[in-house]
């Protein structure tokens, strides 16, 4: 009969054979685990990556950029604080008509329609055009009186078109926002923010038309009579940026100087909201950001 010290050796021995054959090894060394899970090189990603560089100081208050295919944030900067937005509100105008569908129907002009200012196109009450050449006015001249009779053609009035914006804006997620007229003119419970902004021009870029719209630089529009005028955009930054294409601008003396615009280079697209800048940085800042974002290896 074997000793007892030489039975316990045997019962171990036969326990870690057990055990290796049944899965039971130990894990390999943390060298190993490194080795066999070494990443394959990354490759270069076109859309929704974050610049390599600091982004650039501007003076907008709030601010953000986004990819606009992914609508990754590539920078924020108080872009979720509320604040009024003046006319970039009306980017909500436009996607609510264009919701609205028949976009070559007939809007004859009410006198209540130019009961705004300061900046009008001049529509007289019983003038009939399309709510497709209105809100390519809307989105190039920024005309108030357009978006006045644009609202209530839609809506059937200045109340019921600003519930309209609010559900299109719940809808696509802006969440800290809330309008109450069609253009942007100050009012004391309107307010959005760059974030939702951002997200409101997002939706803008996928439409075609709407595209069209804001890249458009200059175009003569005709009035019912015959008449025309000539119309330029008023975002600079389409004439310095060469791949700027859109989007809308704002200015009141509670918004300040605002400006979403977008743009596309070397396979990448993005948006840029800047609020509350002034005057002479309101431009710098977005080519700023526009360059920043996009003058990059791909």
């Amino acid at each position: 009969m074997p000793r007892p010290s030489f039975a316990r050796f045997a019962a171990l021995l036969l326990s870690a054979a057990f055990a290796t054959s049944c899965g039971g090894a130990p894990p390999p060394r943390a060298a190993e685990r490194v080795d066999a899970a070494q990443p394959i090189p990354a490759q270069p990603v076109a859309f929704g990556s974050v610049p390599a560089t600091p982004p650039p100081p501007i003076i907008g208050q709030s601010a953000i950029v986004i990819d606009a295919d992914s609508g990754r944030v590539l920078y924020a900067k108080n872009a979720d604080l509320p604040r009024p937005v003046a006319s970039t509100q009306k980017i909500v105008t436009a996607l609510c008509v264009l919701d609205a569908g028949d976009i070559d129907k007939t809007v004859v002009v009410d006198s209540s329609d130019g009961q705004c200012e300061p900046t009008n196109l001049g529509i007289k009450a019983g003038e009939t055009y399309s709510r497709r050449d209105l809100v390519k006015v809307l989105m190039v001249k920024s005309a108030n009186d357009v978006g006045r009779a644009l609202a209530r053609d839609v809506g059937g009035s200045q109340e019921s078109f600003a519930d309209l914006m609010n559900r299109k804006a719940a809808s696509l997620g802006m969440r800290n926002s809330h309008f109450c007229n069609p253009h942007g003119l100050p009012d004391p419970a309107q307010f959005s923010t760059a974030r939702d902004m951002a997200i409101a021009a997002r939706a803008a870029y996928r439409s075609p038309l709407l595209r069209s719209y804001v890249a458009t630089k200059s175009f003569t529009f005709q009035f019912s009579n015959g008449k025309t005028r000539f119309l330029e955009n008023t975002n600079k930054v389409l004439k310095t940026v060469p791949f700027c294409n859109g989007m809308k601008t704002g200015t009141t003396n509670a918004a300040g100087r605002c400006l979403v615009s977008s743009g596309s280079l070397n396979g990448r697209s993005v948006i840029v909201v800047v609020l509350k800048s002034n005057t002479p940085n309101i431009w710098k800042d977005s080519e700023k950001l526009l360059r920043w974002a996009l003058e990059r290896q791909a």
